[in-house]
């Protein structure tokens, strides 16, 4: 897993600030499709080739508690959860009582704390960074997020400090498969229906299941690992630290799983949060499936089920490739189908194609439908190669990148899907000019 890193500081300091700079540019995926939320609380990125997710723990406050506890809630997330944490300080406003209580608790942590100051905008300002040694946190880092000054040296001390890299995960399962959704949709219940037995705690109270929960379980002769996660409500919701500290826990579970099975509440539908659930597992390369639970409390007819599903898919465009199945955790329908179509999403997830076919199937489907000429000249493509899995992703050497309009690319990709069954699996096109 990549290590974490939060960014830490009492209200108007200049978190998210430095949270986007350090992401102008080293973005991990960055996708233009529709429904693709982009306002997040985190994300991932690298520095001198180390990746890690950073995480804005400003973005998660509650407005209505006192300032002090925010602070404090804040301070505890970092405990939890991260590798190191950057506290962002004013350095036009000085060292404040709420700099010093946040210090005191950053210390007690024994973890990586880069003490930055921030709004240093000139020399006349670098003075009173040395005021922040007061904070007993060492060497403070002089920066500016809004102008971008010294963000590079921060980053620096940021990677010297993340731990070692790990392996990948030697398991050996077939696939890993995150269970998510928001609260109270079935997850735990499904994780249950799945394993034939009572293993995770059910409860009708939202946000029963704290921590992702690891259980194995064979299907169709197959291992695969099951991760129950913490249900991810909206930042408004989430009243409690250990509920945030959840969210990146469930975050952490999709990043860990090659399968997210997106659990939507069939009384209530898709909804804008189930939206962004699904954004993450999609921008992560995951394979998805999307299960519509509580079907059997759902009144029908004859068109109950085509309608629902059209909607489903208009609602989460960007997740068209993924299977939709209706199902009842509590009463077990079509629960049965589910294990089979897991496997079936993680086999087209690894799926590895021959270059030679995979060139034939771009060549035929340029030959049907040429790239647009745009004044004069249009897109050439003249090699392509797999170059990854999970998920599948394909290298396309062009004469000009910048010729491929994006309803070309969704051309191809749609090719690539019919020729090759990727139900499922989102795939990866990256264009690259020939030498």
């Amino acid at each position: 897993m990549k290590p974490i890193v939060a960014i830490v500081g009492r209200p108007n300091v200049g978190k998210s600030e430095l949270f986007n700079r350090i992401l102008q540019k080293r973005i991990a995926i960055v996708e233009n499709l529709p429904g693709v939320t982009r306002d997040r609380i985190y994300a991932d990125t690298e520095w001198q080739g180390r990746e890690f997710t950073l995480v804005d723990t400003g973005g998660i406050q509650f407005e209505e508690s006192a300032m002090v506890e925010q602070i404090r809630r804040q301070a505890e997330l970092a405990i939890q959860q991260a590798d190191v944490i950057i506290f962002v300080t004013d350095g036009r406003q000085g060292v404040t009582p709420l700099d010093i209580d946040v210090a005191e608790q950053l210390r007690r942590t024994k973890k990586p704390v880069i003490l930055a100051v921030n709004k240093i905008d000139n020399q006349a300002l670098e003075a009173n960074a040395l005021d922040f040694f007061a904070l007993g946190l060492g060497q403070p880092v002089a920066i500016s997020a809004a102008h971008g000054l010294a963000i590079g040296d921060l980053l620096d001390l940021v990677v010297q400090e993340l731990p070692p890299a790990q392996a990948e995960e030697a398991e050996d399962v077939a696939c890993r498969v995150a269970v998510v959704g928001r609260p109270n949709v079935g997850k735990s219940s499904l994780v249950n229906a799945l394993l034939g037995e009572e293993r995770v705690i059910v409860s009708d109270l939202p946000g029963t299941t704290r921590d992702p929960v690891d259980v194995l379980v064979e299907m169709e002769g197959e291992r695969v690992l099951l991760v129950d996660t913490a249900g991810l409500r909206k930042r408004s919701k989430i009243e409690q630290p250990v509920e945030r500290y959840s969210v990146l826990r469930t975050l952490r579970a999709v990043e860990r799983a090659d399968i997210v099975l997106l659990i939507i509440d069939g009384m209530e539908g898709v909804t804008e949060q189930d939206t962004k659930i699904a954004g993450y597992a999609h921008e992560a390369g995951k394979g998805s499936l999307i299960i519509i639970n509580k079907w059997d409390l759902v009144e029908k007819d004859e068109k109950t089920l085509p309608t629902y599903s059209r909607w489903v898919k208009e609602a989460l465009s960007f997740l068209d490739y993924a299977p939709l199945l209706f199902v009842s955790a509590k009463t077990k329908q079509r629960i049965s189908r589910l294990p089979a179509l897991i496997l079936k999403v993680a086999e087209n997830h690894r799926r590895q194609v021959p270059t030679a076919v995979l060139n034939d199937v771009i060549r035929e489907a340029v030959t049907l439908s040429p790239p647009p000429a745009e004044k004069g000249q249009s897109l050439k493509i003249f090699y392509a190669t797999q170059s990854g899995i999970k998920p599948p992703t394909f290298l396309l050497f062009v004469n000009d990148p910048e010729r491929a309009h994006f309803s070309y690319r969704r051309y191809l990709e749609n090719r690539l899907r019919e020729a090759f069954a990727f139900e499922g699996t989102p795939l990866r096109l990256i264009l690259r000019a020939r030498d």
